[in-house]
């Protein structure tokens, strides 16, 4: 059967591309961010997974305000790059997996968690960026990925509660998929940021600290936290933070800490990082 055997948790900043795309992870201001991801490059190497589900937002790249959809998921064989309004990012495309992704999404349709199925798709920023931040810039991705976009840009979004669920039905899922496949799964975005109005740069670290230690050790209290609670406390694009809460949800009731980062700031954001790997019994 398959078997989700970690999960990664990682803000994608959009300036974090660039500075990979312009070979800029040695200057001053970059250096100690991507020093920070050193230990996940290598601990990937040396714990490969055969897919990655990687749990992300469309930043009104390939979705808009004709369609958002509260969960979808990509089946395809492949995924083109978002041109995102300054062109497309010079990346390899990313490597789907269709006969996994086909059986997760109808395993958490038949779960009753009704998916957007996707046989086309482009990933923009906040699929990428965590990739490049754990794989470097290779000439192809080293693993298959599942795109799972959720929409925390436009209103109504999903609830905390919502998001866990996902992510223990998918956790079903996997499990219940024939063949042996080892999965990962990434929750992507965050931590705190604000990127106009008033608060324009607001960053919160303690409080995004002190949700990265309930995310690890008592899940079941972020579940119920309020949008209004990340909006106030971790700015507008806080919210983002619900889908660390369906990588959290697929790992299990118990996890062990692999690795924890944060640094502030990259472009105005406080950047999270984890890799957690399920506790067994």
């Amino acid at each position: 059967m398959g078997k989700i055997v970690a999960g990664i948790s990682t803000s994608h900043v959009p300036a974090v591309g660039h500075a990979v795309d312009a070979g800029k992870q040695q200057e001053p201001y970059w250096a100690p961010m991507f020093e920070g991801y050193e230990f996940s490059k290598q601990w990937v190497k040396d714990n490969p997974a055969d897919v990655d589900i990687i749990v992300y937002n469309d930043h009104a790249s390939y979705f808009g305000m004709e369609i958002m959809p509260t969960f979808a998921m990509g089946i395809a064989d492949s995924y083109a790059i978002c041109d995102e309004g300054y062109g497309r990012r010079p990346i390899p495309d990313v490597e789907g997996a269709p006969e996994l992704s086909t059986h997760i999404a109808a395993s958490l349709i038949l779960d009753d968690f009704d998916m957007t199925i996707l046989n086309v798709l482009e990933v923009d920023h906040g699929l990428t960026v965590p990739m490049s931040l754990m794989f470097g810039t290779p000439e192809k991705w080293p693993t298959k990925v599942i795109p799972l976009p959720v929409n925390v840009v436009m209103y109504p979004q999903p609830s905390g509660e919502r998001c866990l669920s996902l992510g223990k039905a998918i956790k079903r899922a996997v499990e219940s998929f024939d063949d042996d496949v080892k999965v990962r799964i990434w929750g992507t975005g965050g931590m705190s940021h604000q990127i106009q109005g008033a608060r324009a740069g607001l960053i919160n670290l303690p409080w995004d600290k002190q949700f990265m230690d309930d995310l690890v050790n008592q899940p079941e209290v972020l579940q119920y936290k309020p949008h209004l609670e990340y909006m106030i406390e971790a700015g507008s694009e806080g919210v983002e933070l619900i889908m660390w809460l369906i990588m959290r949800g697929a790992l299990g009731d118990k996890v062990n800490e692999v690795y924890r980062f944060n640094h502030v700031p990259a472009s105005n954001t406080s950047v999270g990082h984890l890799i957690l790997t399920p506790k067994e019994d």
